[in-house]
């Protein structure tokens, strides 16, 4: 069979059969693409890069000590006074004598006297020779004999600390009656310095 038109083989014939072995294009078939199997999707967490931690030094304060201040030191009572006495009413009378363990024996002899009028013995009062404590502190004394009633007799059984005292004045204290008149010397040469001592006692 004659066919003028060589387009007509193909609704004749297969294209296997008129193409020439040499003449057959082979067309590479692209492979078929893989099925991915079913995986479960992973999530990648992402990775941060941290800086690595830095070491912070922290200086050492050097502690400061604090400086011990000192108290000041306070003066206790002395342990004990030498006194002639028993001090059963918080009687105390101050001398002064350089030569003399408590009082002269004449003046005491006197003083004994004075104290009878006012119903009192030595028992009673507290007879303290300041000579061999001066210088004697009025607190020391208030703190040992704790006295309602102080006589001073002569300027120099003044304690320290009890102030300008009117001579042949009598005070009255918070707690204390004050005398502060003659010394026995002052009084056994003049009349009138006993009259006005005595005076002055009775109301004490």
């Amino acid at each position: 069979m004659k066919v003028d038109n060589p387009q007509a083989f193909r609704y004749i014939m297969q294209e296997e059969i008129y193409l020439l072995p040499g003449d057959k294009v082979t067309t590479p078939v692209p492979d078929a693409p893989a099925i991915a199997e079913d995986k479960p999707e992973v999530t990648e967490t992402p990775v941060v890069q941290t800086a690595p931690a830095q070491t912070v030094t922290i200086p050492t304060v050097p502690v400061i000590a604090t400086p011990q201040i000192a108290q000041p030191a306070f003066e206790t009572p002395k342990a004990g006074f030498n006194y002639l006495g028993n001090n059963n009413k918080k009687f105390l009378i101050l001398v002064n004598y350089n030569n003399e363990e408590h009082i002269a024996a004449d003046h005491l002899a006197a003083l004994q006297n004075i104290l009878k009028r006012k119903e009192l013995s030595l028992d009673d009062v507290a007879i303290l020779n300041v000579n061999k404590y001066l210088p004697v502190k009025l607190a020391e004394l208030a703190a040992h004999f704790a006295p309602t009633r102080l006589v001073i007799m002569g300027a120099g059984s003044l304690p320290d600390g009890i102030g300008k005292l009117p001579l042949n004045q009598p005070l009255q204290g918070k707690k204390t009656h004050v005398l502060y008149s003659f010394s026995f010397d002052e009084m056994m040469s003049s009349n009138d310095n006993k009259k006005t001592f005595w005076e002055h006692m009775k109301t004490l």
